[in-house]
């Protein structure tokens, strides 16, 4: 078959026109890849440099990690447990360190767990004074001279036999069983922080000495519905698994005055765990408790 001479033409010129075309387009271009490349590799070494010029924030009270009397946060803690094992008021170390919600630690946070009144060793410096002797009876006083005041910090009793050392304020305090019933759990100091006595739900449970109650609620895992009662600068008391609370928070209470009906809120069976906290570590409250 013979083509038209402009066809043959055509058929010629086509295939040269492509192979022009394409080795146009192989013009070497610098791909934008490689430019984004430098830009992120700029950033790169930008952002550490500006990382570390910006300020790193601490957690409160840091300046204070380590030094007497303040106490670091750690995972899983709660006022109310940092309060129990510094054997002070919840309250107190909420007012001591402006915290607007007590309910809300940061990890690292460092507390102030003493009085603001406390020297650098965490001890207070405000005289505390004894206000019953071990046996129960009042302190013998000395009258003062006529028309003279003395302080009641310098009252002695008259006449003494030898001189004695001078009774720590904790050690005044008179103590009482909390319970009538059996000690099935002795201390341990690994295994129980403190007795548990056995009884009937709705059993009376006392108060183990004079105080005043710090913490009333069911706020602190592991102890069911719980009253703590703190004595004096060194002693605190705490009642757990109730069934009932008798008391009030800030409520000044007696020794022997019913405080609880005995339950099992948070624990297998009825019983009282009863603890003795000195400066916030726990204590064989049998050590201290009259012989029954």
């Amino acid at each position: 078959m013979n083509l038209h001479p402009n066809r043959a033409l055509r058929a010629l010129l086509l295939p040269l026109l492509a192979l022009w075309l394409a080795a146009c387009s192989t013009t070497t271009h610098r791909a934008p890849v490689e430019d984004r490349s430098a830009g992120a590799a700029t950033a790169a070494i930008a952002a550490p440099a500006a990382a570390a010029s910006a300020p790193v924030k601490l957690p409160p009270g840091a300046e204070n990690a380590g030094k007497p009397g303040y106490y670091t946060v750690q995972p899983g803690d709660t006022l109310m447990r940092v309060a129990l094992d510094s054997g002070q008021s919840w309250r107190d170390i909420a007012r001591w360190n402006s915290l607007d919600n007590p309910n809300v630690l940061e990890v690292g946070q460092v507390l102030r767990v003493v009085p603001p009144s406390a020297d650098a060793n965490g001890v207070v410096v405000r005289p505390v004074l004894p206000t019953a002797r071990a046996d129960g009876r009042p302190l013998a006083v000395a009258p003062a001279a006529s028309g003279a005041s003395a302080p009641a910090s310098a009252a002695a009793p008259a006449a003494a036999a030898a001189p004695t050392p001078p009774v720590a304020a904790g050690d005044s305090v008179v103590w009482t069983w909390p319970a009538a019933g059996p000690v099935v759990t002795p201390f341990d100091d690994t295994k129980s922080k403190g007795l548990t006595i056995a009884g009937k739900a709705g059993d009376p449970v006392y108060a183990a000495a004079d105080g005043r109650v710090v913490y009333a609620g069911s706020g602190l895992r592991g102890y069911g519905n719980l009253i703590i009662v703190k004595h004096n600068a060194t002693y605190l008391s705490a009642y757990a698994h109730n069934q009932t609370l008798l008391v009030k928070e800030d409520q000044v209470v007696r020794r022997g005055q019913q405080i609880a009906e005995m339950g099992s809120s948070d624990a297998t069976r009825v019983g009282l765990h009863f603890e003795i906290r000195r400066q916030g570590k726990p204590i064989d409250p049998a050590t201290l408790l009259p012989p029954r």
